[in-house]
């Protein structure tokens, strides 16, 4: 098999086990066997620990891992504030985030090793092949994530969206694979875009909700101000996107 096909198989098997478990009762768990096919691929591909991304950013592309979940997951709050229902639920506020903290803490490993370790660093590195050619990578991998995903709310989990809202999920994991990839980019390392998928998870899903349940915020229309699931994550997570590309294309001007 030519080595420009591994890509495509690995997508494929990754695609195929990740729907399986997620249709069968094991979406919990769905996502560790990309650690299994980052591990064999890379074995079979050998790429360098540069080319997977496994080395340290500056600090300044952590500031913007940071920024992004903390300004789009904040613009979406703000907006939801004027939502009948806002924050009247009972929540525990002090156990919340002390659960947040240990889920930021423990994503981001599991995060590290799955998701990241194979979509911006073992798949990008594939999909590159040494060529420099970041803005394909940077695409092929989005799409390859956002396919990946596609099981996760059809499958009847409590992620599960009607249909008519499950194009706008789409398209803000497209956004999202698109600013960790363009992370990835900017910094040379994986462990940069790790960190924002890490804090953005918890963020989102315990203060916004899964699927259509809203979360702690209490905005019961996600469609509307859902970060991952709304309108609103549209156009926040594409002004960021917007931005950061803009960053990135300035950096390689001034290069």
């Amino acid at each position: 098999m030519k080595r420009t096909q591994l890509p495509f198989l690995a997508m494929l098997l990754a695609v195929a086990i990740t729907t399986y478990m997620d249709f069968n009762g094991y979406f919990d768990f769905s996502a560790l066997p990309l650690f299994a096919l980052t591990i064999v691929f890379w074995l079979i591909g050998r790429q360098t620990r540069s080319e997977l991304g496994l080395k340290w950013g500056s600090l300044k592309h952590y500031g913007e891992a940071l920024l992004h979940p903390l300004l789009a997951l904040t613009a979406c709050a703000v907006f939801a504030c004027f939502q009948p229902g806002f924050l009247e639920g009972s929540v525990d506020w002090p156990k919340m985030s002390r659960n947040i903290v240990i889920y930021i803490a423990a994503g981001w490993l599991m995060t590290l090793i799955t998701e990241e370790g194979f979509f911006r660093g073992w798949l990008w590195a594939a999909v590159d092949g040494g060529k420099g050619n970041q803005k394909t990578t940077l695409i092929t991998t989005s799409i390859f994530f956002v396919i990946w995903h596609i099981s996760a709310v059809t499958s009847g989990t409590d992620y599960g969206l009607p249909f008519w809202q499950i194009p706008i999920y789409l398209v803000n994991v497209m956004l999202l694979g698109l600013i960790w990839g363009l992370m990835r980019w900017r910094s040379g390392s994986i462990l940069v875009p790790t960190l924002a998928h890490a804090v953005w998870n918890p963020l989102a899903y315990e203060l916004f909700g899964t699927g259509t349940q809203p979360g702690a915020l209490g905005a019961e229309n996600t469609w509307i101000y859902g970060p991952e699931v709304g309108w609103l994550g549209i156009l926040f997570n594409g002004l960021f996107c917007w931005w950061l590309w803009r960053r990135q294309r300035r950096s390689e001007n001034q290069a």
